[in-house]
């Protein structure tokens, strides 16, 4: 037996582990990890499902438009992206789970959130490669990570497939996007991310899984998808945590 499987039951009569969403007792964990919600929240998750646009998951009232139908949105103004995965919607508990994520220090958290991405991907070629939207540099020192990375590296192992944090850069700080309707952030972003020049081979027709935490109105992942096919990357797949319904939050 090794040292985890004598200490971890110990550790977890000590110090329970807790649901990393309102801080009650759950099943499993052990130092330090984050394995799951409680029942109450876990049930307050909502997840995209079917009925809904193959393209970006937008759900539908009523399952009569077939499997490849899109929604209004997407037929009227396409993204450029290939696809799209989304563990649930933006809610309240989501919303608690990624702000405690992105602002709150906890990088524990990107595992769970991670793997739930992953647990919704198809399947994808070995050659694939995952890559995150990146970080201002200035950001990142301060922040210390890129929460975006860190739900990366998670689905590259539970997927199996190669990670790449720094494929793309951010080559100007924007300020924060919220608040600015569709227009506004394509223009704030428009320029600001560059596909870096020590990546161009790994990049040349290869298939790119596109890890955000959010997806609001597109306008971040839209100028990273553009740029990555610039780069000549193949299909490119959006991933994240949390998708809103509207594109606003």
């Amino acid at each position: 037996m090794s040292l985890h499987q004598i200490i971890a039951p110990i550790i977890d009569f000590a110090y329970p582990p807790r649901c990393p969403a309102c801080g009650d007792p759950v099943d499993g964990g052990g130092f330090g990890t984050v394995d799951a919600l409680c029942p109450d929240c876990f049930g307050m998750v909502e997840r995209p499902g079917s009925p809904a646009c193959a393209t970006c998951q937008y759900p539908f009232s009523e399952n009569t438009l077939g499997n490849e139908a899109q929604c209004a949105a997407c037929l009227h103004d396409p993204p450029e992206h290939d696809g799209m995965t989304a563990a649930t919607f933006y809610g309240p508990v989501s919303k608690d789970l990624i702000l405690s994520l992105k602002y709150g220090g906890r990088m524990a958290l990107a595992d769970m959130l991670g793997r739930q991405i992953a647990a919704r991907l198809p399947d994808f070629s070995r050659d694939t490669i995952i890559v995150p939207v990146p970080l201002h540099r200035w950001r990142l020192w301060k922040r210390g990570y890129n929460q975006a990375a860190l739900l990366g590296r998670a689905i590259a192992r539970g997927k199996t497939l190669s990670l790449v944090p720094d494929a793309l850069e951010r080559v100007r700080r924007t300020t924060p996007l919220g608040g600015m309707d569709a227009a506004q952030r394509r223009a704030m972003v428009a320029g600001s991310i560059r596909a870096s020049p020590r990546h161009a081979a790994s990049l040349a027709n290869r298939a790119v899984i596109l890890v955000d935490d959010v997806y609001t109105t597109g306008a971040t992942t839209g100028e990273c998808v553009r740029v990555l096919k610039a780069a000549g990357a193949g299909a490119v797949h959006v991933a994240c945590y949390a998708r809103t319904r509207s594109g606003e939050g």
